[in-house]
């Protein structure tokens, strides 16, 4: 049986599965009063069906898997209307047993077809690792399907959130041409820098508590069978495989650098960025959506943003994982304001039914400023009027824009340090993000703080973080959050950024972000030499926040954060020594915003 716990983690799962046909339908992105957003769009057509049908069956693949997938069509559909399709492409069970779909896509006249990836659900095989070009290949195969079926007008999109977000993008790497449209929110582009290991450091709660929520899914009935199988023979035959699916934690826990194999695969051989090529020459428009506050999606919106040609209509909300809460540390009701189902709508409108829906002609990124509460667009990043402005850790615990000569900062590593269990990175397997007033927090930790503000200050974009330090040992891991300090002394979570002392090398490769890239590759290891300086640069999680006049800025290093990431090192009590002179000069660089 499930534990309380475990259910509820299972439960978050699934509805990271669902969510995208769950949200609001009233919300649209607009930066007018509440109440007055518009609430449709250019060829907006209103809904033409009242009810749906569905049905649930078995697929076979090329090499004789059975596929278990779901279609959703509207009820009394003409026979000679065709219709576009949607996917959602899945690990979390496409449906549960006995459950409802939800009718609004339907109603405005299109079909739903839910899959289950191969070994989960109700699908025979195993699941070797996420992502596998085996599952990417049986989603082209569902597509050849779905075009062949009488009510098909030979397009197909696809859509999803997490894991079923993933898949809607790799779904155009296939370069199958009757896939003209995807709409993956709240992924990953590379797998291994973002969610897994940021800054190369393990998400060892997140991973470990992800990887016990699909044991439980492979393992416990309750997943929607297909309609043949009315004495359950078939699913028992299909899970008959289930102990061969890959134990992700373990394989996380063998693996320090990004070329190691212990998923059986290199984790790029897994992660959108290296199908780069591949999804430019499907020329697949993409809607792509991530939160300011959801573990490192935003990295991800803006790693495929720039790395890749295709049209692009991206989104960075003020938002947990799977853009269900509002999670703006000021939480004022404009933040509220945000597209979700009629945006989709409108973006599948333009594409599957050719539809002239006003979306704009090039790719553009809209993004949330919090503090300000307003959504604004680009179409580049670093954005227009950017301006860099470098901040130095200076003596008394200072944040100055004046350098230091001389001085350092020694520091224990107290590995009691916490960002709490409800922070960006936790999201990842569900639930919202509260950051509660971290003053109490960071006297657990080394901090600098400005003076008071003279004017307001927009930062939009990667802060850059350089520290020189020595350390007692030979590896550490390192820390760094961007915070506001308001007139009360509240201090206010904005950003982070982490990254592993052993994996500090800066690459002379380019890389798609507007910081310093490191490869995470095993040739590229370097290892501390204790007592020595040594310099660790890295960038922080984007953020674009408006932090107000008479609040001070603040920077708190610290070396682990317990209830998220391993231990590093595992034991011992390492102490650094954070350098501020004029040979090392530890500073944080802001994108500020010029007005």
């Amino acid at each position: 049986m499930m534990t309380t716990k475990t259910t509820r983690v299972v439960l978050l799962l699934l509805a990271l599965c669902v969510s995208a046909f769950a949200q609001d339908p009233n919300l649209l992105l607009s930066t007018l009063p509440a109440g007055k957003d518009p609430q449709r769009y250019k060829g907006y057509i209103e809904p033409q069906f009242k009810a749906v049908t569905q049905r649930s069956l078995y697929l076979t693949m090329r090499d004789g898997a059975k596929i278990a997938v779901t279609v959703v069509l509207p009820k009394d559909l003409p026979a000679a209307q065709k219709i576009p399709a949607i996917l959602a492409m899945t690990r979390y069970w496409r449906a549960r047993q006995g459950g409802e779909p939800n009718a609004f896509i339907p109603a405005h006249g299109y079909a739903l077809v839910f899959v289950d990836a191969r070994g989960t659900g109700a699908s025979y095989g195993v699941w070797k690792a996420p992502f596998t070009q085996d599952e990417v290949r049986d989603y082209s195969e569902v597509v050849n399907w779905i075009i062949a079926q009488p009510w098909s007008n030979g397009k197909v999109g696809a859509i999803g959130s997490s894991y079923t977000g993933n898949t809607a993008l790799w779904l155009a790497s296939t370069m199958n041409p009757a896939v003209k449209a995807v709409i993956p929110r709240h992924y990953e582009f590379d797998i291994y820098a973002e969610t897994a290991y940021p800054g190369g450091l393990l998400t060892d709660w997140v991973v470990k508590t992800w990887n016990e929520g699909n044991r439980q899914l492979d393992t416990n009935p309750g997943v929607r069978l297909v309609d043949e199988d009315v004495d359950q023979k078939l699913y028992q035959e299909a899970i008959k495989r289930r102990g061969e699916n890959l134990d992700v934690y373990a394989a996380a826990l063998k693996t320090t650098f990004r070329d190691d194999r212990a998923f059986g695969y290199a984790l790029d051989d897994l992660s959108l960025h290296n199908y780069a090529a591949q999804i430019e020459k499907s020329n697949v428009a993409i809607n792509n959506w991530g939160g300011w506050f959801d573990a490192s999606t935003p990295d991800s919106i803006i790693k495929t943003f720039l790395t890749l040609k295709n049209y692009q209509r991206a989104v960075i909300g003020p938002w947990n994982h799977g853009g269900t809460q509002n999670a703006d540390p000021y939480q004022t009701p404009s933040s509220k304001r945000a597209m979700q189902t009629y945006e989709w709508l409108r973006f599948f409108d333009h594409y599957l039914k050719g539809i002239d829906t006003g979306l704009d002609a090039e790719k553009r990124l809209f993004y949330f400023t919090i503090g300000e509460e307003r959504w604004k667009v680009t179409d580049r990043w670093p954005v227009a009027g950017t301006q860099m402005t470098t901040w130095y850790f200076n003596e008394n615990n200072s944040l100055t824009t004046k350098a230091p000569t001389s001085g350092e900062d020694r520091y224990t590593i107290n590995f009691d340090a916490t960002t709490g269990a409800k922070n960006r990175w936790h999201t990842q397997v569900g639930g919202e993000v509260v950051y509660p007033d971290r003053a109490e927090e960071d006297k657990k930790l080394l901090t600098y703080t400005s003076e008071p503000l003279t004017a307001d200050v927009e930062i939009t974009g990667h802060p850059i973080v350089s520290l020189f330090i020595t350390s007692t040992h030979t590896d550490g891991a390192f820390f760094v959050y961007l915070e506001d300090v308001d007139e009360n002394g509240k201090v206010t979570y904005l950003t982070e950024g982490e990254l592993r002392a052993l994996h500090r090398r800066v690459s002379n490769e380019a890389g798609k972000l507007p910081v310093p890239y490191h490869t995470f590759l095993k040739k590229d290891a370097m290892p501390l030499v204790p007592g020595q300086v040594a310099e660790l640069k890295f960038g922080l999680q984007p953020i674009s926040v408006l932090v107000k006049k008479g609040h001070r800025l603040r920077v708190a290093i610290a070396g682990h954060d317990k209830d998220t990431f391993i231990r590093i090192p595992a034991d011992g009590a390492p102490a650094i020594a954070v350098q501020r002179n004029s040979r090392a000069l530890s500073m944080i660089e802001l994108p500020v915003i010029k007005k």
